[in-house]
């Protein structure tokens, strides 16, 4: 059965397509004038031509998709013919699983999906929570001595930890996390870089290298067999894997095991940083989380994760899906011709008015109240939809809430400066430091 057909869709009679709304290409160039971010003029776009619409930044039209149908249309009922076609931080993450296409990436995925769902991430459970106590202890140090602490970097070594143990069964260490902020610095450059890739790569080849030595290192322990103290974690099953699998050589290993780091701690690291930021904002939305119910009951527990989703939506852990129109097809109406350059971009949708009432304000309660959000399954989206939706869902949100299940409670960060704009990178980040201290929460 035809899977749009089957979801109640009606095929569109021919010859009744229409092209895409397009924007005059003086809005273009008054953006180019202002040196605004690619947001603002994505932003513009869509407040002057609708969910669907076309702008040219070169010589043919881009589409921009906001419109929930039409994200659902190309991200999960026509994924085939809208397609990745190369991942902005291949130089960092390689042939990973998150820049791969077509059979390879069906392979490599296939391989990791099991990780993530289910049982796979039962495995995990016991790590995450200790890299979460981790973070409690230290932060408890942190109140006692009455030290100062950058909240964003302690998000960071916090989701580094846990995907650390994930991988290699080890909990993180100061060597190992300082050679990993390689992987911070390649991901900041990377926008900035030559269009040449091989100059591009001579720029950080540094880093990259740092890098490869740390994921070379792990890759060994596991073939010789060693497991750390948690036992063997994800470098296991890939190394495993080449056993069988001869396109597991050491460099895809390498590169799924950093695009596994980079994945798994950047965008965990950048939610709770954000979550941080809104909550020094709105502090009743903590105290009525904690109130929702008892320490470890399922009330708190999803109040909890209502912070998160609701952080989530407006800052989408990709605020930006870049696809390429394989073939020609209509959507939402309007003909796409193939070779037609394509951006989702949930940051858009999910600060949708007609969407979300009163968009801009933080409200966890629309994600624990009856009939709180749309329910079309393309109008919240931070981790994408469809076969190329993120692995690490699960993954980001358990680790997220244990986080918090830990920390909330006890402390209450106070900051002393906070990041006055948000930086439009392959992730929505906060623009600067996040300087604080910590007080015991008020009874």
């Amino acid at each position: 059965m035809d899977t749009e057909a089957g979801l109640g869709a009606l095929p569109p009679v021919p010859g009744t397509e229409r092209p895409v709304p397009e924007v005059e290409p003086g809005l273009v160039e008054r953006w180019r004038s202002e040196g605004g971010e690619l947001v603002e003029l994505l932003a513009r776009v869509r407040e002057r031509a609708g969910g669907v619409a076309a702008f040219r930044m070169g010589p043919t039209p881009t589409v921009l998709v906001t419109d929930p149908a039409a994200v659902q249309h190309v991200l999960a009922r026509r994924p085939e013919r809208y397609v990745k076609r190369s991942h902005r931080a291949r130089l960092l993450i390689g042939d990973g699983v998150m820049a791969a296409t077509g059979t390879a990436w069906k392979r490599q995925r296939r391989l990791l999906q099991s990780q993530f769902t289910g049982t796979g991430m039962r495995r995990y459970e016991q790590r995450i929570t200790a890299a979460a106590r981790t973070t409690a202890e230290r932060w408890d140090g942190y109140a006692r001595a009455g030290r100062g602490l950058d909240v964003g970097r302690e998000m960071h070594r916090f989701a580094l930890d846990a995907i650390w143990r994930s991988l290699t069964g080890h909990p993180l260490d100061d060597g190992t996390e300082r050679e990993l902020a390689a992987m911070g610095a390649v991901a900041a450059a990377i926008p900035t870089l030559p269009s040449d890739v091989a100059d591009a790569r001579e720029a950080v080849a540094a880093d990259l290298a740092r890098i490869d030595a740390v994921a070379q290192h792990a890759i060994e322990a596991a073939r010789s067999g060693a497991a750390g103290p948690d036992g063997p974690g994800l470098v296991h099953v890939l190394t495993d894997a080449a056993t069988e699998r001869p396109e597991y050589d050491d460099r895809l290993i390498r590169d799924e095991l950093v695009t596994l780091l980079a994945a798994g701690h950047e965008t965990t690291a950048t939610t709770l940083t954000w979550l941080y930021l809104l909550l020094d904002r709105h502090p009743t939305a903590r105290e009525q989380a904690l109130a929702a119910g008892a320490e470890g009951s399922a009330e708190r527990r999803q109040a909890i994760q209502a912070l998160v989703h609701e952080t989530l939506r407006l800052y989408p852990s990709a605020w930006l899906l870049p696809r390429h129109a394989a073939e020609d097809d209509t959507l939402a109406g309007y003909s796409v011709e193939a070779g037609t350059d394509i951006l989702v971009c949930p940051y858009l949708t999910h600060r949708d008015p007609e969407l979300w009432p009163d968009p801009e304000h933080f409200d966890p309660r629309r994600f624990t109240a009856p009939d709180g959000r749309p329910g079309h399954p393309g109008a919240y989206f931070p981790f994408g939809i469809g076969p190329r939706a993120c692995l690490g869902l699960q993954f980001a949100l358990r680790e997220s809430t244990v986080l918090l299940e830990h920390l909330l409670p006890v402390h209450t960060p106070t900051f002393s400066a906070t990041p006055t704009k948000a930086e439009y990178g392959i992730t929505v980040r906060p623009g600067g430091p996040t300087p604080a201290t910590l007080a015991p929460r008020s009874a």
